[in-house]
């Protein structure tokens, strides 16, 4: 299939949204593109976070712009509630863990976990669970997740 970046995979659930779903609006956003805006979402919204772990538990520099965004130890405990509902698939490779004698990642989707666990933190509400791909075993969780992702708007 050729997935290799958030943006590959940020093209595949879009490319792959049921016909049933032609009332779901889907936009492509870069992680670096005013991730403040994303605040002005309502309930009605479900934002859709692709993030990648690169080395040291880092986002990618698109990525970085966002979840350093919701980093941010000045929001208040409730920034979300009441806006958009979120999903998140995460992209790493534990090979990056195997390779390094020294690393300060827990786990090759540390982005994509703290990123979940802040959102919730922030008053957000969750689409659907964080999935989590590994590049070693070749993203093969990628596809299992778009497609569950699209069903729980059934639902």
């Amino acid at each position: 299939m050729g997935i290799g970046t958030a943006h590959d995979v940020a093209q595949r659930i879009e490319k792959t949204k049921p016909a049933s779903l032609a009332n779901v609006a889907v936009s492509i956003q870069s992680g670096s593109e005013r991730p403040k805006k994303l605040l002005d979402y309502g309930e009605d919204t479900v934002v859709c976070f692709v993030v990648q772990t690169i080395e040291n538990a880092s986002p990618t520099e698109d990525g970085g712009m966002t979840t350093r965004f919701f980093q941010r130890k000045t929001h208040s405990q409730d920034i979300l509630q009441g806006k958009f509902r979120f999903a998140i698939l995460g992209l790493g490779d534990s090979n990056l863990l195997l390779d390094r004698q020294t690393t300060a990642a827990k786990d090759c989707n540390q982005v994509a976990q703290e990123l979940d666990l802040r959102l919730s933190a922030l008053g957000g509400k969750k689409q659907y669970e964080v999935g989590l791909a590994d590049e070693r075993t070749g993203l093969t969780e990628v596809e299992p997740w778009i497609n569950n992702f699209w069903e729980s708007f059934s639902g």
